[in-house]
């Protein structure tokens, strides 16, 4: 039929399969909300191929027999409702049509698993100040193995932060402080945080209980053992000491005067990092602690050993490389490193050739050959390009590229450095066919706000690759706020902080505040809350809730509204309960009759909970017969009580014969009232007639004061005002404002790890000068986001440094600022760029397979 390969004869147009994409390792945890493992397999030929599978090298019978855990989906191995038992294992993805078979790399799927603390309580560590304590940790069962280890202090989110005396080992999770003070008492918790299954566990408190003070000699309690490191791997040795005076570590290479050059130390000196570890620096290594007249050593070896050599030999045997009959040496372009392999650079077709490697050692001498062929560069001829599509809309992502006609290519899209599956991202990708070929055109159906991100397309043949990328923005509804929380609290109403979201392509035209109360009949009933000021704007990031109850426990989230409509609310903040106030709300149904001979009974309608106001809610029942002056009180305890019945035999009780008032609030309001003055000024340099100014309605029994200047010693009085004027002041309220922030942005240092996967950033801590002008460091705020975009998440942290995986494509940047007693501080940013795609020399290097070598 018209379109199918021809398979057989000189014209033939088939191949074999060629995999684009094959399964890699998994962890599976049970928590997994999807409780499904795919594993992806895609694999280019003419005819298209067949799939099958394999786990611990027996065949799955996807297609014999049904299975309740297995599917396939395209070349796609989905496994269901995975059990360990059944499903982990090693598995390999063979794909095959009439020219051949392939066999993909294995992939292992393992399960993880983090168990919890034991509920039993920890035992109180008691010990003298200026002594050395260790806090164990005994983590529990995990895999994997690799975790870290934090210690709260007190309570969450406290965490400990390590420095000269007091260090966590990332080995053990134990917590050494090698100098204990008084402050260092109170209650610490060890968390362990499993990052490859996201899980984290708390173990029971353990109370530190320090006593008087001593002096002892610096001991070495972390100790490295001997250690062996991949060469060009990183390793990290670790080593403290307690003592008092807190020791100070010193470390040596034994043998040499100086660390390699690649060492760094860290955390007051207990850690050792080795970067990009070579031969030469395999030796042994020294920790010493000193403190004034004590000292303590400990001394381990530091063994470097090859990974992935293409031979086997002992001893290590000489490397001869020949193209044809010519013998290489090295020179400017051509390189035979240390573990024999070639290095060419700046290929061209004149090193087209057999080339022929030759290992040897006094027992022998073995040989590899292979061929090397020289191809066109893959170039980008039409490059996707930055579009702007509404929520709903379809999208057309242009990539054609040129290549070597003796080659196939093929094109993989990702999204946000995610590669997209076609098979099961279907109702929204799709890949566009020409004459039953790969155009590279990617089309987009039904766009979300999801598919929003950076695209890029990669042109791959079996020798080279090339990428292009563009940013696909959508306008839709505005993103959540983040960070919803609450600042400053009061009886009828709060201060509420939140940060912008996105604005997906449309300008926000404002927010809104709702409120969830205790009494809330769903967790659905939110209530569009009353603010001052009262509407919002786009540049809004905080607003005072008022009209709230008193003595009310309140959450609250924040949402954006744009042309479009009304965005996803926020995450809502912490509960928090308003302050406790006068109650104002009287019951109501007040009535009265008599009893028996000498009984008063009064009745009424309960206030309703919310108009409580506070904790020891209660009546106070006056009542007096008509003629009489004076009043009879009585105190009712119980807010829920309905009636009280009073009894007195000189009383004779006829309708009407009485009357009754309820007492809640001893005040009284003047209904002339029109507005209240409120005045301030700075004490000793601000005069009183030039005191500021505002007018607040006399409904409202608070208000904000703007423009005060920071670090300053402020007087306020308030005075009521009706048409007469402004009457006496009332007593002046003294107040202190928070000291400015810093006029000056933190210095700030990043490293990218040796494999390039990770951003290390760390900078200055904020030095606090009691006696100076800038208000107390509170904690960091990082933000980290694409170049161009105005939000991206904010981190919060006490320490100084911090780390991301480093940004294979595209712009970003970074910012730090201080958060201080008296606002945010100064921003420093950097600017981060990823990695270029490889050279084309890079590739064809890679291109070259050579036959291990065995002696």
């Amino acid at each position: 039929m018209f379109g199918e390969p021809r398979i057989f004869g000189d014209d033939a147009t088939g191949y074999g399969p060629i995999f684009e994409e094959e399964p890699l390792d998994i962890v599976y945890t049970k928590e997994s909300p999807d409780r499904l493992i795919s594993m992806n397999c895609r694999a280019r030929a003419n005819p298209a191929p067949t799939y099958r599978w394999r786990r611990d090298n027996w065949e799955i019978k996807l297609m014999e027999l049904p299975n309740e855990h297995y599917s396939l989906v395209g070349g796609n191995l989905i496994i269901n409702n995975p059990e360990e038992k059944k499903h982990a294992g090693t598995y390999v993805c063979v794909a095959k049509n009439v020219y051949g078979t392939v066999i993909s790399k294995e992939a292992k799927v393992k399960f993880g698993y983090l168990e919890e603390f034991p509920d039993e309580e920890r035992d109180p560590v008691t010990v003298k100040e200026g002594q050395g304590a260790v806090l164990l940790c005994a983590p529990p069962k995990r895999w994997p193995t690799e975790v870290t280890f934090r210690w709260i202090y007190n309570e969450f989110p406290v965490f400990l932060h390590p420095d000269k005396r007091r260090f966590v080992s990332q080995s053990t999770g134990n917590l050494y402080i090698s100098k204990v003070e008084a402050s260092d008492a109170g209650n610490y918790s060890c968390y362990v945080f499993n990052p490859q299954i996201g899980k984290g566990v708390y173990s029971k408190f353990i109370p530190l209980i320090s006593t008087e003070e001593s002096e002892y000699k610096a001991d070495l309690v972390v100790k490295f053992p001997d250690t062996t490191a991949m060469l060009n791997y990183n390793v990290t040795l670790e080593c403290f000491a307690l003592g008092n005076p807190a020791p100070h570590i010193v470390w040596r290479k034994i043998g040499a005067t100086d660390l390699p050059a690649s060492a760094q130390v860290s955390m007051s000196g207990a850690l050792l990092h080795l970067y990009n570890v070579q031969y030469e620096d395999s030796a042994g290594y020294e920790c010493e602690a000193i403190n004034q007249k004590w000292q303590d050593w400990h001394q381990a070896w530091l063994y470097v050993e090859v990974c992935n050599t293409n031979y086997i030999a002992a001893p290590r045997p000489r490397f001869t490389w020949t193209k044809g009959k010519e013998v290489l040496f090295n020179n400017s372009r051509i390189s035979i490193m240390f573990d024999g392999s070639l290095e060419i650079l700046n290929a061209t077709r004149n090193d087209e050739g057999v080339y022929t490697c030759l290992a040897e050692n006094d027992r022998g001498k073995a040989n590899s050959t292979g061929t090397l062929t020289i191809t066109e560069a893959t170039q980008i001829t039409v490059a996707p390009e930055d579009t702007q599509v509404m929520v709903g809309e379809e999208v057309h992502l242009q990539c054609q590229a040129s290549f070597d006609p003796s080659l196939d290519i093929t094109f993989i899209w990702s999204l946000d450095f995610r590669v997209i599956d076609f098979y099961l991202e279907w109702k929204h990708y799709e890949r566009i066919m020409v004459g039953g070929i790969d155009s590279g055109e990617l089309k987009i159906m039904n766009v979300q706000l999801r598919h929003e991100g950076r695209y890029t397309c990669t042109a791959q043949t079996v020798v080279d690759n090339v990428t292009a990328s563009a940013d696909l923005k959508i306008k839709g509804l505005p993103a959540p706020p983040g960070g919803v929380r609450v600042e400053e609290i009061r009886d009828t109403s709060v201060k509420l902080v939140w940060n912008r979201g996105a604005d997906h392509g449309s300008p926000i035209l404002g927010y809104t505040i709702q409120t969830r109360d205790f009494y809330a009949l769903t967790e659905v009933d939110w209530r569009d809350a009353s603010t001052s000021p009262t509407a919002l704007d786009r540049m809004s990031v905080m607003a005072d809730v008022v009209d709230l109850y008193p003595w009310m426990e309140y959450e609250f989230r924040v949402y954006a509204t744009n042309e479009f409509g009304d965005g996803e609310a926020s995450i809502p903040s912490m509960k928090i309960k308003t302050w406790d106030a006068v109650p104002v709300v009287a019951p109501t149904n007040v009535g009265g009759y008599g009893g028996k001979d000498g009984e008063l009974i009064i009745t009424w309608t309960p206030v309703q909970p919310q108009y409580f106001y506070g904790k020891k809610f209660g009546y106070v029942v006056a009542f007096k017969p008509h003629d009489d002056v004076d009043w009879w009180y009585e105190t009712i305890s119980d807010p829920e009580t309905r009636r009280y019945v009073h009894r007195d035999a000189s009383f004779r009780v006829k309708s009407n014969d009485f009357q009754f008032w309820f007492k809640l609030i001893d005040t009284c309001s003047d209904q002339s009232r029109l507005s209240d003055q409120v005045k301030y000024w700075r004490k000793y340099d601000d005069t009183e007639p030039g005191a500021n100014r505002i007018f607040v309605p006399a409904s409202m029994n608070q208000t904000r004061l703007e423009n005060m200047l920071p670090d300053s010693h402020y007087l306020i009085e308030v005075r009521a005002y009706n048409g007469a004027g402004v009457g006496p002041p009332s007593e002046h309220c003294e107040m202190f404002t928070k000291r400015a922030p810093p006029s000056v942005a933190p210095q700030m240092w990043r490293y990218i790890s040796y494999s390039g996967k990770w951003l290390y950033v760390w900078w200055h801590h904020i030095s606090y000068d009691w006696f100076g002008n800038e208000s107390f460091p509170l904690y960091y705020k990082v933000m980290f986001r694409k170049t161009g975009y105005i939000t991206g998440p904010i981190y919060m942290t006490g320490w100084h440094f911090i780390d991301f995986p480093m940004p294979q494509v595209g712009d970003y940047e970074l910012e730090v600022r201080g958060r201080y007693e008296g606002g945010d501080g100064p921003i420093r940013k950097i600017r981060l760029q990823g990695k270029p795609t490889l050279s084309l020399a890079a590739m064809l290097l890679l291109a070259l397979c050579i036959v291990g070598l065995g002696i």
